[in-house]
């Protein structure tokens, strides 16, 4: 192993305390070295956070000011926590503890709970969605699996704010929380769900900071005790505290001042969960002789996603905009962000596809890139277009489409009806396709209308719509039930297992506190970002902060997209969001759309010149048997309608079929990323002669082309393949 090597693998510990210092900026010096009384650091994305507040730790370690020991740093999750106290042993005081506040406050409840009520502490429950059902079953309340997620959640946002079941109602009308279920209702649940909780001698993930709080309120003794153990506090991520975490901070700290909190407010996107940025915001007032340090000196992002970065804030309204930091990237100049429009959503994720694949054929890693989205139910269409495209993904925070529990309990009861449809009186006044799903899929939760809020209950209406939209998309084609359900079929067999190698899909909530090489922001449009069911001035401000902490995700290339239909051949209706007007190359302000291309034409910006790159216009794909304009995805491969009679020379396409078998075995992909069954029927139908003709054929791209056509036409042929590659 080289010095060199070792180095970097294993960095050397500071031999001094001054040595701790070395490559901060004049900024995270500061925050470094101001060790005594309160101190703010208000950090933006990107400008070293983590590196200050470690080295400040570590500088005071080594300097002899505080006591490993007497330090306690609490962050918010335990990845966060982890990286935290694998830094502060690199720099030599692995004596620190670094914790979330709920592991730090179980271990002082484990501790003290003997001493302060007797006895062990009860059972913690590992998840209390069982519990809340039994609650509601106790109260003659039916929940199906949605509506239980989403009053748990409920449950979990009262008892951060320290809101009794009495006063659920009031609170929640108080700030405009849409419950998810009649407020007197959830009220009942969660009342009767306390009971249940003491009747069987368990506690859940909150009651470990309530009752935590509790016992230092009500023992001194404890809570000095606790006071002589900790003396000096760090808090990361500060503008997530929720009053019940600012409680028990207030309480370790007792009278002292020694606190360090760092934040963004500007990245505040969980006030669903009771996270507020008042405390952040609030701390130059609560101490008036505070020391604030700001920092501004953007690391991880090149100059033009910084600039948008900044711009996104410049629009904002609100506290939180009125305390935004203008972020200075530290980084060369890179590419601009570019901005693509397309003809309707599968176009969108088509298009993303074929970016990522050229990326990752460039010798960019599949694991540097990311497809950020707003809602879970959008990733279904990018994981079959990288599907289709051969790149492997993973997913981050959700489950893929077609695992999800509700997916299946559709695709079950569209698949009975499909069969047996006949005896089934659902079906009686359906007399086409989208009628039909609307039908069975009434049954699974289904509405005309959706659901108010943001949660569970929303996300499983948004999968059921996704599956009547395509049912709608089908129609045109003059397609069954049958026809649907085998459809569905083979979307689910196209679904590759996610590798930790692959691009990243995550909603923009889940890549909160992580960061990439390359980033695609999808589906910015309105109705989408900001949401539609983000009313007030406040939501339709906290979706700005969630655009722009996708934005600071990107270090080098930045992608956003959006796209004017929902599917093709819709009616293009879908503008832009609002949040990049002003923003993006022919934009004016707030005005209105503006520039922007039609069908699909990707406008980026270079030296202050918008240019049109990429993807060329679409011609309609007509069927070649009636003529017919097509809009599935699958007649198109096929070029023709299901309903028009094949000329598919069935002995070629099993041929197609074994040598498809082989190629997927040899390189260990799924026998699809070679090329689909669509795909294979099209070819032997078309029986192509030459290069030229097997271009032409929807699903073949020139990667396939370069890679399979030789093998593939000599097929066609008639030939051997192994004799083709023996003559060659």
């Amino acid at each position: 192993m080289t010095a060199a090597t070792h180095s970097t693998l294993f960095p050397q510990v500071p031999d001094t305390a001054d040595a701790v210092l070395d490559g901060l900026d004049p900024e995270q010096r500061e925050v470094a070295t101001a060790l005594h009384g309160p101190v703010c650091v208000l950090a933006g994305a990107g400008t070293g956070k983590t590196r200050a507040i470690t080295h400040r730790i570590a500088y005071g370690v080594r300097a002899g000011i505080l006591q490993p020991s007497s330090v306690l740093a609490v962050t918010f999750t335990n990845r966060a926590a982890g990286e935290m106290r694998g830094r502060l042993r690199q720099l030599g005081a692995g004596g620190v503890q670094a914790r979330t506040f709920h592991s730090a406050a179980l271990r002082q409840l484990q501790y003290f709970w003997p001493k302060a009520v007797g006895g062990s502490l009860p059972r913690l429950v590992d998840r209390k969605i069982q519990l809340v059902a039994d609650a509601a079953a106790a109260c003659r309340i039916r929940l199906d699996r949605g509506e239980l997620r989403d009053v748990t959640g409920e449950i979990e946002w009262s008892k951060v704010t320290q809101t009794i079941p009495a006063d659920y109602a009031a609170a929640a009308a108080k700030i405009g929380r849409e419950a998810p279920r009649d407020p007197a209702e959830i009220a009942q649940i969660y009342s009767a769900y306390e009971d249940l909780k003491r009747d069987r001698a368990v506690i859940d993930f909150e009651d470990v900071l309530l009752l935590t709080v509790a016992v230092l309120q009500d023992r001194h003794d404890i809570a000095e005790q606790v006071r002589s153990q900790y003396q000096h506090f760090v808090v990361d991520e500060y503008q997530d505290v929720s009053p019940l975490q600012q409680r028990l901070l207030e309480l370790w700290l007792g009278e002292r001042d020694s606190l360090c909190v760092v934040g963004d407010a500007s990245q505040t996107i969980y006030s669903f969960t009771g996270a507020t940025p008042d405390h952040l915001l609030d701390f130059r007032t609560r101490h008036p002789g505070a020391t604030v340090v700001k920092l501004v000196r953007d690391y991880r992002s090149s100059p033009q996603v910084v600039h948008l970065a900044n711009g996104l804030l410049s629009q904002a309204h609100g506290r939180a905009a009125e305390h935004r930091l203008e972020l200075i990237s530290q980084r060369p100049s890179g590419a601009e962000p570019v901005y693509a429009e397309y003809t309707d959503e599968p176009a969108e994720a088509e298009g993303a596809a074929r970016r990522i694949r050229d990326l990752i054929a460039s010798g960019v890693p599949a694991a540097e890139i990311a497809v950020l989205f707003r809602t879970n139910s959008q990733s279904e269409t990018y994981e079959q277009a990288l599907a289709d495209a051969g790149v492997p993904y993973q997913l981050r925070g959700a489950e893929r489409f077609f695992d999800r529990p509700e997916v299946r309990k559709a695709g079950s009861a569209l698949r009975a009806a499909a069969r047996f449809g006949g005896n089934d009186a659902l079906l009686d006044d359906a007399d086409d396709l989208p009628s039909q799903v609307r039908a069975v899929l009434s049954g699974e939760g289904w509405t005309t209308r959706p659901p108010a809020g943001s949660g569970a209950v929303r996300e499983r209406w948004e999968s059921l719509a996704a599956l009547v939209n395509l049912a709608q998309d089908f129609a045109k084609a003059g397609a069954t039930l049958a026809d649907l359900v085998a459809e569905l079929d083979e979307r689910a067999n196209a679904q590759h297992a996610p590798t930790v190698q692959g691009v990243t899909l995550a909603s923009l909530h889940s890549a909160k506190g992580l960061e990439w090489d390359v980033v695609f922001l999808v589906g910015v449009a309105e109705g989408m970002m900001p949401i539609t069911y983000a009313k007030t001035d406040e939501q339709v401000e906290e979706e700005r902060r969630l655009l722009y902490v996708g934005v600071t995700r990107a270090r080098e290339h930045l992608f956003v997209s959006w796209a004017l239909a929902r599917s093709p051949g819709g009616r293009a209706g879908r503008r832009p969001s609002r949040f990049l007007d002003g923003l993006r190359p022919g934009s004016v302000g707030t005005a209105g759309r503006g520039g922007g291309g039609a069908g699909g034409i990707e406008r980026g910006v270079r030296g202050g010149v918008a240019t049109a790159v990429g993807r060329r216009s679409r011609t309609p794909a007509r069927c070649r048997v009636c003529g017919r304009t097509l809009t599935d995805a699958g007649e198109m491969k096929l070029m023709r309608c299901e309903g028009c009679p094949s000329d598919m020379d069935e002995g070629l396409y099993e041929r197609l079929r074994e040598w498809r078998a082989v190629q997927a075995e040899r390189s260990g992909q799924p026998a699809f990323c070679v090329f689909t069954d669509k795909t294979l029927m099209a070819i032997a139908e078309t029986v192509p002669d030459d290069a030229g003709e097997l271009a032409r054929i929807p699903g073949v791209g020139v990667r396939k082309l370069n890679r399979f056509g030789a093998e593939v036409l000599a097929i066609c042929a008639g030939r051997e393949v192994d004799e083709e590659r023996e003559s060659d």
